[in-house]
């Protein structure tokens, strides 16, 4: 057993909010702070102790709010700075920390920073991103590739200079080798901070290091360039830096989001003598059902899924901190992907939950998780909104010469408007989202799958996170939960997901069947008694035992 140096977050679980699809209260279609502040007892009776909040700042939404144009305001689509204080005062009052994303490898092209920088070569900002000329022939300065189009350069016509953009061209990629970018955005998170947030998620945080030289990718896989741009000491060093000046002043949450990192990359971030972080969001097991190719839909083995989750589990334990999730508003909706959203929805979704909540490390809800939402089917690639969706259809059909039909079967199962769909609170007009027209159609599903069922059900996922969310912040088994090591059992069985969290005080077992069929197992454990199960009459005897098809006990095991 490890000697953790304790943090509040340790032992809270997050409730993610994509603020444009959790509740409108006026009407416009768009949610908004005050659809939020309505909602709080709902999210307060669920027992999460944070909100992360997408972005909420001003913004041209090209990339749906993750292109800001201003860092100090509220975008007017969801109500005022007055809201803001408003909501952050009232979740206060209920023991919720708000959460920030902050955005801060990129503006928008609209933000007056940048505006100024392409006015002209000798502006005062124009080192404040990342310029570079033509290559001879009048090509972009290297193969870097973006996210979201194929090169990573965009050239400006006044002044015959390309501009760094690791996504959307709208996206300008920040110059944070200037002293002066640092500076403005530290000041920028005092800000936030000093009205009283309870911390920050990153975004794409591991990407703000460059190196000078800007040098051709020469792996040419993901995204080419990625060796140069991703987790380079350059980015620890200003990640210290940050946590010098800003961070290390308040006692706040810190969650990291960095693609493409290993668990030794993630003790390297949320160590906690390092003075970096204090968690970050890996990404090995998000791709694990992914065509490496298309991207489209393929079978995984649950064992490679239990290889990657005990790697974290066990090699970030006592050096770092883990994040837990299934779901966000980039991942598709967690039941349709590793459970089962017919017959089983309800059994797979809690036993997701089970398996997640249990292990170690912070556990994450993206809004809706907690009903068993499921993905939203779309017909054509007109009815996505993500322009991710339209940048890979267009390289489905156009470079790998896929159909219309195959490439929408690749694009379908994962896009991340799967995600973005209207919260479902009831079974009126739009799922109770909205009385107007929302922003994105919500999903046919809202009549049988939605808030108020759930809180009118006592066998609904709703309650069954409720009781996870008791066992891990207040129950006797809360410190073995929160700081007990993980021990991973029968790794190559490609059916049964179990292992053991273990502490001074107690040790307790989770069986999680993956599949839709009755599994029959030996395992030799002393039993105590069942602490939760997705069924009811769960087996106490491990000796040989049945799962049902997605069922999920947590026992007490004799120590």
């Amino acid at each position: 057993m490890k000697n953790f140096n304790k943090r509040w977050w340790h032992q809270a679980v997050v409730y993610q909010i994509y603020p444009r699809s959790f509740n409108d209260s006026n009407g416009d279609g768009i949610g908004d702070l005050q659809g939020i502040i309505a909602k709080l007892d709902y999210l307060a009776q669920l027992g999460i102790n944070v909100i992360w909040l997408s972005p909420v700042y001003p913004s041209p939404n090209d990339d749906n709010g993750y292109d800001i144009s201003d860092y100090c305001d509220i975008h007017p689509d969801y109500g005022t700075m007055e809201d803001f204080d408003e909501l952050v005062l009232k979740a206060d009052q209920l023991g919720i920390k708000i959460v920030m994303d902050l955005v801060v490898n990129h503006t928008s092209d609209e933000h007056p920073w940048f505006i100024e920088a392409k006015s002209s070569i000798d502006n005062p900002k124009r080192d404040w991103y990342i310029w570079r000329d033509p290559r001879p022939d009048g090509t972009a300065p290297n193969n870097w590739a973006s996210h979201f189009a194929r090169s990573a350069w965009d050239l400006e016509e006044t002044t015959g200079q390309y501009y760094l953009h690791l996504f959307s061209k709208k996206q300008p990629d920040l110059n944070w080798a200037n002293p002066e970018v640092r500076q403005a955005i530290y000041n920028m998170m005092h800000f936030w901070l000093k009205k009283g947030i309870g911390g920050f998620r990153m975004d794409v945080i591991n990407m703000i290091g460059k190196p000078a030289d800007l040098p051709d990718a020469a792996i040419l896989r993901n995204v080419y360039g990625f060796e140069h741009w991703a987790n380079n000491s350059i980015t620890h060093q200003y990640l210290r830096e940050m946590n010098k000046q800003v961070l290390s002043q308040y006692d706040i949450l810190t969650v990291g989001e960095t693609p493409l990192v290993t668990p030794y990359e993630g003790i390297l971030y949320s160590h906690p003598d390092r003075h970096e972080l204090g968690m970050i969001f890996q990404f090995e097991h998000m791709d694990l059902d992914k065509d490496p190719e298309t991207g489209g839909p393929r079978d995984f083995k649950l064992s490679k899924l239990k290889e990657i989750l005990n790697r974290w589990q066990t090699e970030v334990y006592g050096n770092g901190w883990n994040s837990n999730y299934w779901s966000n508003h980039d991942q598709a909706r967690a039941v349709s992907r590793f459970g089962d959203d017919g017959q089983f929805r309800v059994q797979s979704a809690k036993m997701l939950g089970t398996t997640l909540h249990m292990m170690f490390g912070t556990p994450y809800i993206f809004q809706g998780e907690e009903l068993g939402l499921i993905n939203t089917v779309r017909q054509s690639i007109e009815e996505y909104n993500d322009l991710y969706d339209h940048h890979k259809y267009d390289i489905l059909i156009n470079e790998l010469g896929l159909s219309n039909e195959e490439a929408m079967r690749a694009i379908t199962p994962f896009s991340r408007d799967n995600a973005r769909v209207p919260m479902s609170w009831s079974c009126a007009a739009n799922g109770g989202f909205t009385t107007g027209k929302p922003w994105l159609a919500c999903t046919p599903d809202t009549v049988r799958i939605n808030a108020e069922q759930a809180l009118q059900d006592p066998n609904s996922v709703y309650f069954h996170y409720q009781k996870l969310i008791r066992l891990r912040r207040n129950s006797p088994y809360s410190s073995t939960i929160v700081y007990g090591q993980t021990i991973m059992i029968l790794p190559e069985d490609e059916a049964l997901f179990a292992y053991i969290r273990q502490d001074e005080s107690a040790a307790l077992l989770v069986v999680s069947n993956f599949t839709a069929e009755t599994i029959e197992r030996s395992l030799d454990y002393s039993i105590q008694s069942v602490v939760l199960s997705n069924y009811d009459n769960s087996p106490t005897e491990l000796k040989v035992f049945m799962l049902r098809p997605y069922e999920s006990i947590v026992y007490e095991l004799a120590i």
